[in-house]
């Protein structure tokens, strides 16, 4: 049985993922012998109790002592795992839609599970694993005290050198967990939050918990009434963080991503691994600084960081992994370190990334959602030799993840199929805007003939 994704397990409730799913998974993740305590988190989704509460059933049956912290970012997982030494566990959908819901493990060293240790939960889970004796169980209480020290710890780390002005920073929260945290940090290191959407509530009521460029941009009207040097927003779990500016809109995750390594990177030496779908902003600032770049499989990067001590960011969309920080991807890091430099340099975060020529590429991501599922691997099939000479001869071609095609005019196109959803995701990038329109409309013809041609149908469109 394949249960994990591209990140952790993420299936529809309940036809997919219910309480007797969940027990067997925690009993499964006991028999790894990792730790004898667990310490679990999980988000705002209305199943998230009780997917956590039978996880936590299924380790205590295997002999792991239980501590909930209950309603809290999944970096806490990974936090909590590191400072105890324990397994860490996330019950959270991320950003998929409310009816979704899934887990994320971590080990004593707060890295997310490898595939390897994925494949063997998932072969656990399809033998059956036998309950311990009734004098083996497990315990289980509420612990408390984690989320201040985390708190704490990442206000030392990111304490401002100086605070040059107090600017108002707009938070939106995605009616997640982090309402209690990141709003916080932010007016300890000088600025003034303004929070939107901070209340937790599993039906996300008014956006969707995926911060996308379509859905934050319909806000920014809204978010700009308060003249913000910025405009962060995260996902339901906060792992994830989406920047925009009033001027500029939605701030691309490239750009994003070349910043932390500019601002975190500075007099290292080593390599910096990123997603195979990003783009040359990043190479050029990596270069700056005189570090290597690696691109690797989405949603697998801190595999790399377990592997190289060499690595000294690691980052995709959305996501960032600092292992001087920690091994997990941390949103709140990301929203917490962008505060620091507005309050540090005293001007917008746009004009900050203007200043340090972290440039803007014109780009184009989209997901074609596609019904049935069944027809996703056929329609990549089609599509990975359909683009594959759409711009002419690829220069390169990079398979480790879906497959990317680069040409000699720095364009470059990357197909995939999402590990997450029934999901055909495009990304592009060109060096000209009217390049990547022209793309946009080539591959989105060449899309919709591959699903025609396989007796599918897209179900919807979404961008960025």
């Amino acid at each position: 049985m394949r249960l994990f994704g591209t990140a952790g397990i993420r299936m529809r409730y309940p036809s997919e993922i219910n309480a007797v799913l969940a027990y067997k998974i925690g009993l499964a993740v006991s028999k790894l012998g990792l730790s004898r305590r667990a310490y679990i988190v999980h988000d705002s989704r209305t199943t998230s109790p009780l997917i956590a509460l039978s996880t936590a059933a299924g380790l205590m049956s295997g002999g792991v002592d239980v501590y909930l912290l209950g309603l809290a970012p999944t970096p806490l997982a990974g936090y909590a795992a590191r400072k105890r030494k324990s397994l860490g566990v996330s019950v959270t959908a991320s950003h998929n839609p409310p009816e979704y819901n899934g887990l994320k493990f971590y080990d004593t060293g707060g890295f997310e599970f490898t595939r390897d240790l994925e494949r063997v939960v998932e072969e656990y889970v399809d033998k059956g694993v036998q309950p311990l004796d009734w004098e083996m169980v497990g315990g289980f209480a509420y612990e408390t005290e984690l989320v201040n020290d985390y708190i704490e710890e990442l206000y030392e780390l990111a304490r401002p050198s100086k605070k040059t002005w107090t600017p108002r920073v707009v938070v939106d929260l995605a009616n997640g967990v982090a309402g209690s945290i990141t709003p916080l940090l932010l007016r300890r290191i000088g600025a003034i939050p303004l929070t939107i959407n901070a209340n937790p509530d599993g039906f996300f009521p008014v956006r969707a918990p995926e911060p996308r460029k379509d859905v934050l941009e319909s806000y920014l009207k809204f978010y700009a009434e308060v003249n913000p040097a910025v405009i962060l927003a995260h996902d339901g779990d906060a792992d994830r963080l989406s920047v925009l500016d009033v001027e500029e809109g939605f701030i691309r995750q490239d750009r994003i991503i070349a910043f932390f390594i500019d601002e975190l990177a500075r007099g290292a030496s080593g390599r910096v691994v990123v997603s195979v779908d990003t783009g040359r902003v990043i190479d050029e600032v990596a270069e700056r600084h005189g570090l290597k770049v690696e691109r690797y499989i989405l949603g697998k990067t801190h595999e790399r960081v377990k592997e190289d001590p060499g690595v000294v960011v690691a980052a995709e969309p959305w996501k960032l992994i600092y292992p001087r920080w920690g091994p997990w991807v941390d949103g709140i890091l990301q929203a917490t370190i962008i505060g620091k430099v507005v309050v540090e340099e005293g001007k917008r975060f746009a004009k900050i990334l203007e200043e340090r020529g972290i440039r803007d590429y014109p780009w184009d991501r989209r997901s074609f959602k596609i019904k049935p599922a069944e027809k996703l691997k056929a329609i990549f099939q089609d599509l990975e030799a359909s683009l594959r000479n759409l711009l002419g001869e690829p220069t390169a071609e990079n398979r480790v993840d879906g497959v990317r095609y680069d040409y000699d005019d720095g364009s470059w196109i990357l197909i995939r199929v999402s590990g997450t959803e029934p999901k055909i995701r495009v990304y592009m990038e060109s060096l000209s805007s009217d390049k990547i329109r022209g793309m946009v409309e080539k591959v989105e013809r060449e899309v919709r003939r591959a699903v025609e041609a396989n007796n599918a149908q897209i179900e919807e469109v979404t961008i960025g």
